[in-house]
């Protein structure tokens, strides 16, 4: 008896003490800071709601049946033979079937909507920055401002942002939860994303892919400057660093594994690295943009046609 009552305290205890705990955490995907990140709070939401339509009245039904039917009420319909109601398969089917119809004509167009290589539609002008995945840390150069950084990035508020994206080795994830979805990094291969911050602040980047013994580490700050004055500061600060990035034999010594890298900064950078991280794995001569591919195609196909009028 003694032992139960104790037992009955401990459990009481422990759910006071993971509710406080848990009073702290703040669900970065339901509290985002950019607009894809609205969005697609608002997907999951309407989503969790239709599916709760089945669920919610399955665990009423569920408690109210062992209730009703329990076997000291004497009053409840005891019926051991029937076996079919055309009402109840009506219910059972209709409304699953509507919701699937509904989250099928959602996602696909959330889909489109939400498409991670479409830009976002604003006034301001949208600004580039490319990403490498290495091991264990994230490279990211400023084609614009030539310059890079090691585990930190800065963008003006209200200002789209995109994303090229690419890997050094294994597979990787960029992820920004409070802005926006992931998008996969690979060797060889360019991904883009699209995203914006509508609120400054310091927002958490991570890898959402395992991708070995360093990847806990793995992780970067977002800064979102309030204007673009903080923006072209942050640059400037950039600028002042003493490091560069200017050859590929300081590109291979940066990519060495390497955990819990600090933030660096690189005040120049070698013009086109990040292509040049693509080409290595492609192979030389063989990266080639489809719009040049498809010119040299119509290019082949009028000289043919000339040759055959001849």
């Amino acid at each position: 008896m003694r032992l139960r009552k104790y037992n009955k305290s401990l459990g009481i205890l422990s759910l006071v003490c993971a509710s406080a705990l848990l009073s702290g955490c703040d669900m970065a995907l339901m509290n985002p800071k950019g607009q894809i990140g609205l969005e697609q709070r608002s997907l999951i939401l309407t989503a969790l709601g239709l599916m709760l339509l089945v669920v919610v009245p399955a665990i009423v039904m569920a408690v109210v049946f062992a209730i009703k039917y329990r076997a000291s009420n004497t009053q409840a319909t005891y019926s051991p033979n029937w076996s079919h109601s055309n009402k109840v398969e009506l219910v059972v089917w209709t409304v699953p079937i509507l919701i699937i119809i509904f989250l099928a004509l959602l996602t696909w167009k959330s889909t489109h909507a939400l498409d991670p290589s479409k830009p976002i539609a604003s006034e301001a002008k949208t600004m580039t920055i490319q990403v490498v995945a290495m091991d264990w840390k994230w490279l990211f150069i400023y084609p614009e401002q030539g310059i890079a950084t090691v585990n930190q990035i800065a963008f003006p508020t209200d200002v789209p942002v995109r994303f090229e994206i690419t890997s050094n080795s294994v597979m990787n994830s960029f992820f920004i939860p409070r802005l926006g979805g992931q998008i996969y990094a690979m060797a060889g291969m360019n991904a883009t994303l699209h995203l914006i911050a509508n609120e400054p602040g310091t927002y958490d980047g991570i890898s959402a892919n395992f991708s070995g013994r360093g990847f806990s580490g793995m992780k970067f700050n977002a800064i979102a400057t309030p204007d673009q004055k903080g923006f072209d500061d942050w640059v400037a600060k950039v600028k002042a660093s003493p490091e560069s990035l200017t050859t590929m034999d300081a590109y291979e010594q940066l990519a060495a594994p390497s955990e819990f890298h600090p933030v660096e900064y690189f005040s120049s950078v070698k013009p086109d690295l990040y292509h040049a991280v693509i080409d290595k794995f492609m192979g030389k001569g063989k990266s080639m943009d489809m719009t040049q591919e498809k010119g040299m195609d119509m290019g082949m196909s009028e000289h043919s046609h000339a040759g055959t009028e001849e």
